[in-house]
């Protein structure tokens, strides 16, 4: 049996969907998505017992197979913007987390990225920072700006190719530290993903957060991401829009610089 690392949670639901959203991620491995932690067990409603993998340095090699296999697990798509997992609790009322990060049901899900991302990454976020007295009427109506801009498609991008026209699967947030590079470094897909928050949402995304906090040699992993399946034009110009939707998440949670830095990125595309 592997190595195990046990995980508690205070929520119920939040164990649950964490569960849940690791095993769809792994379902991607299938057609060459990038290998997900495993679910041993969940022995009880706030414990999970996951796979430990041992995290070391990545060679250039693994941060290539890395960006090539995380082009699958995109590629793997979602019903629809903002799907939760399959298997994601109805008790948690399609939030997750302390952040309650909010996903869509069907019914209500938006028609483009734009509008799921201006509504559920954007909005709701600044609204919930305002009622804190975090951001002012002033600061609130630029993101405000942005997200109308994300309504009326005129900061839209076309996903990678692989991906096609509807939603990727993506992790959700897929930062530094929720990617890590096994010391066997014969790992197919080069990297292991923990911790995710996945949902159906634009790839960008992903690949933005990777940057966000130094991923280590992120310069390969985009280029053979790029290589798998082409980005679209002008996606570096895009990078700190994606990236305002884990800024946001850490100004509600912790405030701070990162209240200064959403700030910046969002006057960029206001």
């Amino acid at each position: 049996m592997p190595d195990t690392h046990v995980k508690t949670f205070t929520d119920p639901d939040e164990a649950t969907a964490e569960a849940a959203g690791l095993r769809w991620l792994a379902e991607a491995e299938d057609t060459g998505g990038t290998r997900t932690a495993r679910v041993l067990a969940h022995p009880s409603p706030t414990v999970l017992h996951l796979e430990r993998i041992s995290d070391g340095a990545p060679t250039r090699a693994q941060a290539e197979r890395f960006g090539r296999s995380l082009a699958h697990t995109h590629a793997a798509g979602a019903a629809h913007w903002g799907a939760p997992s399959p298997g994601f609790p109805a008790s948690a009322g399609l939030r997750m987390g302390r952040s309650r990060t909010p996903f869509t049901a069907a019914a209500d899900a938006p028609a483009t990225w734009g509008a799921f991302f201006a509504e559920y990454r954007i909005r709701d976020f600044v609204q919930r920072i305002v009622d804190r007295g975090g951001f002012d009427g002033a600061e609130a109506a630029v993101f405000d700006r942005v997200a109308d801009r994300l309504e009326d498609g005129s900061l839209g991008s076309p996903q990678p190719t692989l991906v096609g026209d509807g939603p990727a699967r993506v992790h959700g947030d897929l930062w530094a530290g929720n990617v890590l590079w096994p010391t066997d470094s014969s790992e197919p897909t080069g990297a292991v993903l923990i911790d995710a928050t996945p949902h159906g949402g634009h790839a960008e995304t992903d690949l933005a957060l990777l940057g966000l906090f130094g991923l280590a040699r992120l310069e390969t992993v985009l280029a053979a991401y790029d290589e798998e399946s082409r980005l679209a034009d002008g996606w570096q110009e895009r990078v700190e829009l994606h990236q305002l939707a884990p800024l946001l998440l850490h100004v509600y949670l912790f405030g701070g610089s990162y209240t200064a830095a959403a700030l910046r990125a969002a006057r960029r595309y206001a």
